[in-house]
């Protein structure tokens, strides 16, 4: 199964820090944010991963290379200006479905869960089911306390009947969720999830491990002075 670590974002919370360097390239605990990803994927057995950047795009190559420094390929999917979520998703499937493969990884490249483990076999049970994707949950932090999703007893995403959690920016994602949107065009996520929601095919599940969202320096400093 492939992946996608978004990377599109210009990240203007981390200025002056991004003007000059993509957030997913910031060094945290002596390693760029986004290797930490590429690591874990590699560890799994992922062997093909998807980059889609936009800011300072030409960075991500000459940084990461062809990804033979961890066992696998990166693809880079370039887009002129960010897309958002489900369009730069949109505009990669080409790269994420090769193989023939109707399922993929993604994840966001700027949150930082170094403990979180891609399972392979997770993935496979996901592809042979029929739910369209499977969000990982996290404990709300101070800057998002009302959370994103409920979690029913079924394991479902739920925007209502229960306590609402953070979605971490990592789940297992069907093709076929992205299929009505027009490669190139902007699409943001949630009104994707809120239909799948609505049609009880988006899973989820609690994750306790470490997660932090890299989105301010504040943030930045604190993971590197707790190295």
């Amino acid at each position: 199964m492939r992946a996608i670590i978004l990377a599109a974002g210009r990240g203007e919370r981390m200025r002056p820090l991004t003007d000059t360097t993509p957030k997913p390239l910031l060094s945290v605990r002596g390693k760029p944010l986004i290797v930490w990803h590429i690591e874990a994927l590699a560890a799994a057995g992922v062997r093909d991963i998807v980059i889609n950047t936009a800011w300072l795009s030409e960075q991500f190559p000459a940084t990461l290379g062809d990804g033979s420094a961890w066992g696998l390929r990166l693809h880079y999917s370039v887009e002129a200006q960010a897309l958002e979520t489900a369009g730069g998703i949109a505009q990669a499937l080409p790269l994420l479905t090769a193989d023939g493969d109707a399922a993929f990884w993604v994840v966001s490249a700027d949150v930082f869960l170094p403990e979180f483990r891609f399972d392979a076999d997770q993935a496979r049970r996901f592809a042979d089911g029929a739910r369209l994707a499977h969000l990982w949950m996290v404990a709300n932090s101070p800057h998002h306390p009302d959370g994103d999703f409920a979690i029913s007893a079924e394991g479902l995403a739920a925007n209502e009947g229960g306590p609402r959690h953070t979605w971490s920016c990592i789940g297992l994602y069907r093709a076929e969720m992205f299929a009505g949107i027009t490669p190139g065009t902007r699409a943001r996520l949630r009104p994707s999830l809120d239909a799948g929601i609505a049609a009880g095919r988006i899973g989820a599940e609690f994750y306790a491990g470490p997660w932090t969202d890299v989105g301010t320096v504040a943030r930045l400093d604190a993971l590197n002075r707790s190295a």
